[in-house]
């Protein structure tokens, strides 16, 4: 089965309202403007229930099916990126500073056109949680929506969701059962020496050589303390400090991050850089603060669950268009804890040849969108038949 022709047909509305929500995007948990454009269209749809104001703007929308049934979770992220727009279009944001550039207004887009459909057609038992969620680039909006009770309240037994894959053909799913998306942490190492003129180093504690020795040691965590066949990525990012060429600094920054997929792993980087860091600071005679920070889970793809979606995705894409053993990848992604309260799959679609995530002339391929609403509508339809 394809795209559903009702959802095709509304096609030029979703571009409508893609286009409308690129050129007007918002950060982290303020998507307020974002949400009462999503809770206008809803309740212009018809469904049953809106729940504003979770995770400070993010949405809870419930559509009642035909009969006794579970409840379904459907979820797309509203945010967008604090980052300027390079790609000169007619519907480009309208604020300096922020871009939809991860391409979320796109997966509200494709949620909308599944909840229009859903709530015309009603072709399924129990019930359907539409979930608009804010933060999901920084602050973790996933978690807390879940720490504020939307899986209890509103009775979900299951959650889904897609997010755009560039360069890969579009219309076209990739997932994979178990982990799909690493788990993200932040190290910031703060340095104190004693400054002094460059000239004269023996009268400094020098802050400068110790970042330098920190950054390089942290490098051994995986070459020298981690299984080669179990994937980790430590990057040191970030070194700040001096400001003059005859000036030995009082202080030096180092910072990074790390992506891990099991426990164990983030365990032992997290010791080995308080050791490091402890270790390198008396070598260096410096003092030395390492902040770690742990950020979101991994994401875990329950077996059944993504045994479903794929089944979906076959009926609207196509047996060759499906692929479940994509591989995973070391990007970080909220909805981990989504999946850590409920089973569920995390997939992607194919958006076709475009600018990778992040990038500023990325931009939401609007002919994908109603791929995306269809296998979110026929995914409901399919799991709680009537």
């Amino acid at each position: 089965m394809p795209v559903i022709n009702r959802i095709a047909d509304y096609a030029a509305d979703m571009k409508t309202w893609r286009r409308w929500l690129h050129a007007h995007p918002e950060l982290k948990l303020d998507c307020h403007e974002t949400a009462a454009f999503v809770a206008a269209r809803l309740r212009e749809f018809g469904v049953d229930e809106v729940h504003e104001g979770i995770a400070t703007s993010g949405i809870v929308a419930i559509i009642e099916g035909q009969g006794e049934g579970p409840t379904i979770g459907l979820r797309a992220d509203m945010d967008a990126l604090p980052m300027d727009e390079t790609t000169g279009l007619e519907h480009a944001s309208t604020v300096p500073g922020r871009m939809h550039a991860c391409g979320h207004d796109g997966h509200t887009t494709m949620l909308l056109g599944a909840a229009r459909y859903l709530a015309e057609t009603r072709r399924f038992s129990g019930r359907v949680a539409l979930i608009f969620q804010p933060a999901e680039e920084d602050m973790g909006g996933a978690r807390i929506m879940v720490e504020e009770g939307i899986m209890d309240r509103f009775g979900i037994s299951e959650v889904y969701a897609l997010h755009n894959g560039p360069d890969r053909d579009p219309g076209a799913f990739f997932t994979q059962t178990g982990p799909i998306m690493a788990a993200v942490d932040t190290f910031r190492i703060q340095i104190k020496g004693k400054g002094g003129h460059g000239a004269y180093p023996h009268d400094t504690v020098d802050p400068v050589v110790a970042a330098v020795g920190i950054a390089q040691t942290i490098q051994t965590i995986v070459s020298r303390n981690h299984d080669a066949r179990r994937d980790l990525v430590v990057s040191v990012t970030q070194i700040h400090t001096g400001s003059a060429d005859n000036v030995i600094p009082d202080t030096a920054f180092v910072g990074g991050t790390v992506r891990t997929f099991e426990p164990e792993v983030r365990d032992m980087v997290e010791r080995r850089m308080a050791e490091i860091v402890a270790g390198q600071a008396a070598s260096y005679g410096v003092e030395a603060v390492l902040d770690y920070d742990r950020g979101y889970p991994a994401t875990v793809n329950h077996p059944a669950q993504v045994e479903k979606a794929a089944r979906v995705a076959r009926e609207v894409a196509g047996e060759a268009n499906v692929t479940t053993e994509q591989g995973r990848e070391m990007g970080a992604e909220d909805f981990s804890y989504m999946l850590e309260a409920r089973p569920g799959a995390y997939l992607f679609i194919g958006q076709g040849e475009s600018a990778g995530l992040h990038h500023p002339d990325y931009d939401f391929n609007d002919d994908i969108a109603p791929v995306g609403a269809s296998f979110f509508a026929r995914l409901v339809e399919t799991n709680q038949p009537l």
